[in-house]
Parts: structure tokens; C-alpha cells; sequence
């Protein structure tokens, strides 16, 4: 956090109107992707395992403001960074930077779909180019994630991981059963079939 003491209110001030300016030609996200602009620094902003946006210690309160900053937030390796097509500045993510907070099911077996509405009011239909992954959570659970966009995850909230679980059901993969739950034509494998046979 080299240049974290030179950047205070007006650096925030600043990087909320260029977030704005950036996306006020567009329709939809801004092409974080086609920008590359200069290393700025590290700023205090700090997402947390939750979804709730940090400045400074505190709590942003403005919800516009947190789905401002979502919209320029971009992935690199395994940091995350507001962009602009003027500054590039270094933000902390906890564990991924969305929570996918609502769940929606439409159609039932192979014709199942599910989308998920974000904490910053994305909605994303699981398919292909949207996949659910499942890591191995401390507590010996599983923790889901869902592909938003470029290299961005929301993490699913433990009711939704529920909900997926009952709907979830045994296939073959490679050889092999596992459990797990489709949408849009995809299967999401959640874990082996055995494992999970022998935790109910």
C-alpha cells in the first residue's frame, strides 16, 4: 500500500468521477477489459467476505456508489483494481468481490434454468459462460461461486447453496458419479456422489 497515504478523500472524490464519466457513454459495463492505464496506487477500500465495501475502515453506505465502483472493478492474477481509462488504482477482496443473494428457477429438469441476482443488482443466468464452482469450505462444507463476468466470481450465500442442494442429483462425469446440479443444459458438479451418500 506504497501510495495509500497520498490518496485520502479526493483521491475517492476523484476515482467517483471518473467511474462516472467512464460509464456515461455506455449502455452497459464500461470495456474495463480494452483499458490499461497507469498503476496509481493502492486505495483503502476493502471488499469483505460479505459483499460489504470498505473505505477507510467504514462502511460505504451509498449502495449507487458501491454499484458504480462494481462496474470498473477488473482481475489481474490475484489482485482486483478500479479502472478507468485514466487510472488504475489496487482495492483488497476478502474472498470474491459479488454475493449472489436471490435465486430464480425457471423450468424444471434438462430445461432448468437459474439466474442469480448479485448484491449490486446483477442478474446472471447460470450457463455455460456462467458456471457454478464449488470449493471446499473450513468448515468442512462447500462453499459455491458463480462466474459473473471476465475473471469475477459472486460468492453464493449459504440459504442458495441449500436450495441448489436439493435440487441437486446424481449424473456420471468422466467415469465417475457425482452430485451436483444443472442449468441451462450444464451440468455443475458439486462433489463426488459417494462423499456426499455418506454425509446424509
Amino acid at each position: 500500500m506504497a501510495n495509500q497515504g497520498q490518496r485520502t478523500d479526493r483521491g475517492l472524490d476523484g476515482l467517483t468521477a471518473a467511474a462516472k464519466n467512464a460509464g456515461a457513454a455506455q449502455k452497459g459495463l464500461p470495456p474495463v477489459h480494452l483499458w490499461n492505464p497507469p498503476f496509481c496506487g493502492d486505495l483503502d477500500i476493502r471488499i469483505a467476505s460479505d459483499g460489504t465495501w470498505f473505505y477507510m475502515g467504514t462502511p460505504i453506505g451509498r449502495p449507487a456508489l458501491v454499484r458504480l465502483f462494481s462496474t470498473i472493478l477488473k482481475r489481474e492474477g490475484d489482485k482486483h483494481f478500479l479502472v478507468t481509462p485514466v487510472e488504475k488504482v489496487g482495492i483488497r477482496v476478502d474472498d470474491a468481490p459479488f454475493m449472489a443473494v436471490e435465486m430464480l428457477k425457471e423450468g424444471e429438469g434438462n430445461h432448468r434454468v437459474l439466474s442469480f441476482r448479485t448484491n449490486v443488482d446483477d442478474w446472471v443466468r447460470c450457463d455455460v459462460a456462467h458456471g457454478l464452482r464449488f470449493e471446499q469450505a473450513v468448515d468442512g462444507g462447500l462453499t459455491p461461486y458463480l462466474h459473473v463476468r471476465s475473471d469475477l466470481w459472486a460468492k453464493v450465500t449459504r440459504a442458495l447453496y441449500y436450495d441448489l442442494v436439493d435440487m441437486g442429483e446424481e449424473r456420471m462425469v468422466d467415469g465417475q458419479a457425482m452430485f451436483g446440479v444443472e442449468s441451462d443444459g450444464e451440468f455443475f458438479a458439486m462433489a463426488d456422489a459417494e462423499q456426499v451418500r455418506a454425509a446424509l
